[in-house]
């Protein structure tokens, strides 16, 4: 089980555009919630600038409390044109892309 440490909050989201995200009412509730009391960008601010950095579809988003380094990350996995998967993270409290990385698995 992992720990508040290590994943604080974590969505599963399917989407069927390249700008749409469907989530649960509650999951997005708890997101809105976290990102209030923490003062971070809003997941459609962070979708937004993942998306710019890697164009494509978001199959799944995380909002997730780093171990090492203080802090927040949203974690997005983004399917492109081509059909690979991406990993980008975007610094939850400037919105900056921190990294994009090729999903292997």
């Amino acid at each position: 089980m992992k720990n508040t440490f290590q994943t604080l909050f974590a969505v599963s989201v399917l989407s069927f555009g390249l700008t749409g995200v469907a989530l649960a009412d509650d999951d997005l509730y708890e997101m809105q919630q976290i990102s209030k009391t923490f003062n971070l960008i809003s997941l459609e601010e962070a979708k937004s600038k993942a998306l710019a950095a890697k164009p494509g579809m978001i199959e799944d988003a995380e909002l997730e409390n780093r171990k090492f380094k203080k802090g927040w990350d949203y974690e997005f996995e983004i399917i492109d044109a081509d059909g690979r998967e991406w990993e980008v993270l975007v610094d939850a409290k400037t919105g900056e892309v921190t990294n994009i990385s090729r999903d292997w698995f």
